[in-house]
């Protein structure tokens, strides 16, 4: 996050982060002064964080000082879902607008170390060896690609906002993407071809089409995640 973000932003994104991760699970009782304690900083931002998170239906007050969390029914994730595509969506078609040369220059470099990491785990797959170390290597690749598109937008507020709204914190991303990786040996990596399609929308100034592109895989992997198909394994989900 930025410079400017305050304590109370930083108690509101760990204590949703933590909703988000399974590690505070709905019925979970939450006090001002436990959470202070948890993240290390006086109860006032905390206080500021939780009313947000109860306006956000994910927290329950049941006293002057403390809260639960609440069951999320599965609308309201539907809800934040549609949120979280549509606003990647719109991140893609600011980059398509603002990406510089060497930006996009960039990202097709990024995708050409995936590539190589692509092959390899492969023919290592293919040879019965593991492939954690090199699939790890992928993912923290393809995030640094997801992260240089957003970069592209240079617009940080619609940034913060994109995170603020995922479904999945990038720790749980990742893990439910690497459990998917030992049910299934093909990788997801059907969608694949849509980064470099992304990246030749950039390189056209296409706002539309690599808005199109954008939403279309971003829907595609959250529904692969939240379902557990096989074919949520792929980088575009990172």
């Amino acid at each position: 996050m930025g410079s400017t973000e305050t304590l109370a932003d930083r108690a509101y994104r760990e204590v949703r982060s933590a909703i988000a991760a399974g590690e505070l699970v709905a019925g979970t009782k939450v006090t001002e002064r436990g959470m202070a304690e948890r993240l290390a900083i006086s109860p006032t931002p905390v206080r500021e964080a939780l009313r947000r998170l109860e306006l956000d239906g994910l927290i329950q007050r049941i006293g002057p000082r403390t809260v639960r969390v609440a069951t999320i029914p599965d609308a309201a994730v539907d809800d934040l879902a549609e949120v979280e595509v549509g606003l990647r969506g719109l991140v893609a078609r600011f980059a398509a607008r603002h990406a510089t040369a060497a930006q996009i220059d960039a990202l097709d470099a990024i995708l050409d170390e995936a590539d190589d990491l692509l092959i390899l785990i492969k023919l290592r797959h293919g040879q019965g060896q593991p492939v954690d170390r090199h699939l790890n290597a992928l993912l923290d690749t393809m995030q640094r690609f997801n992260d240089t598109v957003s970069a592209c937008a240079h617009n940080p507020v619609l940034v913060r906002m994109l995170e603020q709204s995922r479904v999945f914190t990038r720790g749980e991303r990742r893990e439910r993407l690497l459990q998917r990786v030992a049910q299934d040996d093909t990788f997801g990596m059907d969608r694949y071809s849509s980064h470099r399609e992304l990246v030749r929308a950039l390189r056209a100034g296409d706002s539309a089409a690599a808005e199109r592109v954008v939403l279309a895989d971003a829907q595609s992997g959250l529904d692969a995640l939240r379902d557990g198909r096989g074919d949520a394994v792929t980088p575009a989900a990172c």
